[in-house]
């Protein structure tokens, strides 16, 4: 499966994903992290339920299903009075574009550069099955590690898997997670194991379900 700049498709779940242009660091004070995930959840938020996420200094992932069309245009019409909404599923991708924008002004602004900053358009690719879920899942919490962060992906602050475990407010769709993997111990066990990274490439671009055990992925779509 490639990754796409396909419309954005109403209660449908995606991989996304971006990077600064040619590799620049979008994210280089402490502060810029929390920045982006307030951008995100006043810009994006309303709009989809987020999974897991992982901010890096030059890029960023996030794992995502876009609410139903119903709740979307509801959403659009109170957020931004008169909208045209004939393309609901464009509008999203502009929320996105509200992101990158709403940022890359107030990260300029903070280290005094200009230009910008994300490389457009974004990546999306499409989740279609329970397997592609739960290994991407893992991907995303272990990108650190992968990239020589951190030497354990459990001690990278700015990704989603603490926030799995604590009890803190939180937008992340928490429960949702835990009880696809059926318990916090068993998500913490599956991250445990899934560390072959000579098998990653082949589980980004594309993944057969086999049943181990979880809820088929079909059923956790329409329990949503």
């Amino acid at each position: 499966m490639k990754a796409n700049t396909e419309t954005l498709q109403p209660n449908t779940y995606y991989h996304i994903y971006n990077k600064g242009i040619n590799g620049t660091s979008i994210f280089t004070k402490e502060k810029h992290y929390q920045l982006f995930l307030d951008k995100y959840a006043y810009h994006v938020s309303p709009f989809v339920d987020t999974y897991a996420y992982c901010l890096m200094s030059n890029h960023f992932h996030v794992l995502i299903r876009i609410k139903s069309e119903e709740t979307l245009l509801k959403g659009l019409t109170e957020k931004y009075k008169n909208i045209n909404v004939k393309n609901v599923s464009n509008k999203i991708a502009y929320q996105f574009a509200h992101l990158f924008n709403g940022y890359t002004q107030a990260f300029n602004k903070d280290v005094q550069r200009t230009g910008g900053l994300f490389e457009s358009p974004f990546r999306r690719i499409e989740i279609n099955s329970g397997a592609y879920f739960s290994q991407l899942v893992w991907y995303i919490h272990f990108n650190p590690q992968k990239h020589g962060f951190v030497t354990d992906f459990r001690d990278y602050p700015h990704s989603s898997y603490w926030s799995h475990l604590q009890n803190k407010n939180t937008k992340l769709c928490r429960e949702e997670v835990l009880d696809w993997f059926g318990n916090s111990i068993e998500y913490q066990k599956f991250h445990s194991t899934q560390q072959n990274e000579s098998n990653l490439k082949s589980l980004i671009l594309e993944f057969s379900y086999v049943e181990n055990g979880r809820r088929p992925f079909q059923t956790f779509l329409n329990s949503q």
